[in-house]
């Protein structure tokens, strides 16, 4: 745990794993604009294996949590329980605090109570649909999936471009945007159907699929993250370029809003601002090559990688955290309404062993031994 704006590793990180600092730098007025929303954030890093929760000590100033997932990625939160993916794993972590209460200064605290072992299927984007059921893109079978009980996952539903459900990440399928409690929307880097085909159209083979119809409601985008439907728009990050904006629904082009500094992945809105994840991009095939290199010499610009505050409704970026050291991208970002200052046990100390906690909701008055006597 770390609680200083400039952070050293936090204690449960394994040994020798992390020489580097960790400098996260808000901007003058983030802590502020936290304040004033009622909200905390929590934003995952599947290079570093952290996840962070981002909020306010009593003083005003930052509160920086952090605890170590193998490959933790996609998030979906209510405030109460985070569901997270990670490796092979996804995990329920439940918070423990009766309303009102606070642990070491902290009014969340939140445990890994249920742990799914789904194998490495590359989990993205999750959320929790109407009738509470856990839906996640299974990203190496290019589907919608849900949780199962006996298997690595239940498949929901397939994009018609794809003609088989296999594990060769056809089509790069990763955002899943909810409407009405119910998915509707999914980003996929192409329409590809064989193995690994997504990489030859990183530039502009990007879709958006309607779940309902099955239909392309936009094309031509480049390595397409994050969709999220709000005040009946379709937000989404256009992330080979970076650009942030909505989906036009007469037309179905992206309209830019935003340009950010560095590969888009991660989106939640707070009222009229959305919160977005940058990444440095990686030297390697996926991220190299793409319009966003030129949109950053254009601007004399390097890039950056941050939680950036936009603005909707000018499309300003009004705050940011800027995160550098040994954490370099990010994948998904989640806001906790209503919460000042959340944490989480990991594995990797003694501290979750310390911890108990007792649900004493139902407790009797007395214990009545109903079983047959000897």
């Amino acid at each position: 745990m770390t609680e200083k704006q400039e952070t050293e590793p936090a204690a449960d990180a394994p040994a020798g794993s992390e020489a580097e600092k960790l400098r996260l730098t808000p901007s003058r007025q983030f802590p502020n604009w936290l304040a004033e929303q009622g909200v905390s954030l929590a934003f995952t890093t599947y290079q570093a294996g952290k996840l962070f929760l981002i909020g306010l000590n009593a003083d005003g100033r930052l509160s920086i949590f952090e605890r170590t997932f193998n490959r933790c990625m996609g998030l979906w939160t209510d405030s109460q329980t985070i569901w997270m993916s990670s490796l092979y794993q996804i995990w329920r972590m439940e918070n423990v605090l009766p309303a009102g209460e606070t642990y070491r200064g902290h009014d969340r605290l939140f445990v890994p109570q249920v742990g799914y072992t789904t194998g490495d299927i590359d989990v993205h984007d999750m959320a929790v649909d109407r009738d509470g059921r856990l839906v996640f893109a299974a990203t190496l079978f290019g589907c919608l999936a849900t949780l199962s009980e006996s298997h690595s996952f239940k498949p929901l539903w397939k994009p018609p471009f794809l003609s088989k459900l296999a594990a060769e990440d056809r089509c790069h399928l990763n955002g899943l945007a909810m409407r009405d409690g119910r998915p509707r929307y999914v980003t996929a880097v192409s329409r590809s159907d064989v193995a690994d085909g997504w990489r030859d159209r990183r530039t502009d083979g990007g879709v958006v699929v309607d779940v309902d119809s099955g239909e392309i409601v936009a094309d031509g985008l480049s390595m397409p993250h994050s969709p999220r439907w709000h005040d009946d728009r379709l937000w989404l990050s256009n992330a080979g370029t970076g650009e942030f904006g909505y989906i036009d629904p007469k037309s179905g082009r992206f309209e830019p809003v935003t340009f950010c500094p560095g590969f888009l992945r991660g989106a939640t809105i707070v009222g009229d601002f959305a919160v977005v994840g940058l990444s440095l991009p990686r030297e390697n095939q996926a991220f190299t090559g793409l319009a966003l290199d030129e949109k950053l010499k254009g601007a004399d610009a390097e890039a950056r990688c941050a939680l950036y505050v936009i603005d909707l409704k000018s499309g300003d970026v009004v705050h940011w955290l800027r995160i550098e050291g040994v954490v370099q991208e990010l994948y998904d970002v989640a806001a906790l309404p209503g919460v000042r200052r959340p944490m989480a046990i990991g594995f990797m100390t003694d501290e979750i062993r310390r911890v108990l906690t007792v649900d004493d909701s139902d407790w009797p008055d007395r214990i009545e031994n109903k079983g047959e006597k000897d």
